[in-house]
């Protein structure tokens, strides 16, 4: 569904953060981004959406293939109401009005937003925003998911249904790349963990391998091995 090929990529050509970053998605599974704060997470995902400065690699998603981006920000038009953004995102992928506007009202009534639409964003709380872009991006029924952080700002009702709907997804065949650091939620959710440290993957594979990657037992959390891979390269790191 989606190949990642990343040689080198950064803000800036003198910067160039990650390397050597390769990694797939198949169609119908889900795959955690993980990483401490800084490891290049959120620069991986914006060299798989296009949006980075100095990039050499190959990214390959299928012809004719829907991909949906929800950033940790949200990111919405000031003078647009929320029924104009959902209009807007289906003109943009020739969706028919019969399409998406029972989808738009069925996720609008499931993200307690009904009466909202024609309310502009700009005064919306960050949890409102979120699931105004969690709206916008399933009503779309994508192929590709890329969603980074989604839990952020989510009431837990809004949360399980996002839950939910990921799992809708990935039965229907979509393939999902989500970033997280709520580790108890990722083990439930993603089916193979890409662990980034300093711009580089130290592990890519299931949570079977990491455990034995890290000479765990099969009871081992996703939070404890992350743990003691983390804390085994910082101890081989060189000292200055």
């Amino acid at each position: 569904m989606i190949e990642v090929k990343i040689n080198h990529a950064g803000y800036h050509l003198e910067q160039l953060y990650l390397s050597d970053i390769h990694f797939s998605i198949p169609p119908g599974e889900t795959v955690g981004l993980l990483g401490a704060n800084g490891a290049g997470k959120s620069t991986t995902i914006k060299s798989i959406i296009g949006t980075i400065e100095a990039f050499d690699g190959e990214i390959h998603i299928k012809d004719g293939h829907r991909l949906a981006y929800i950033p940790e920000e949200p990111i919405l038009y000031d003078h647009l109401t929320l029924w104009e953004h959902l209009r807007l995102a289906a003109t943009s992928y020739d969706l028919p009005d019969e399409q998406w506007i029972p989808k738009a009202e069925e996720l609008l009534k499931l993200f307690l937003l009904t009466g909202k639409e024609h309310h502009f964003p700009v005064h919306f709380s960050k949890g409102m925003k979120q699931k105004s872009l969690i709206v916008l991006s399933f009503m779309i029924k994508a192929d590709i998911y890329i969603i980074d952080e989604p839990f952020i700002g989510l009431d837990p009702i809004a949360t399980k249904n996002l839950i939910t709907l990921l799992e809708q997804e990935k039965q229907r065949g979509a393939a999902i790349l989500m970033t997280t650091h709520v580790l108890d939620s990722a083990e439930k959710l993603c089916d193979t963990f890409v662990l980034l440290h300093e711009g580089r993957m130290l592990f890519k594979g299931n949570l079977i391998e990491l455990q034995q990657r890290t000479n765990q037992t099969l009871d081992t959390s996703l939070l404890d091995c992350f743990y003691y891979l983390l804390e085994e390269e910082v101890a081989n790191e060189p000292r200055l």
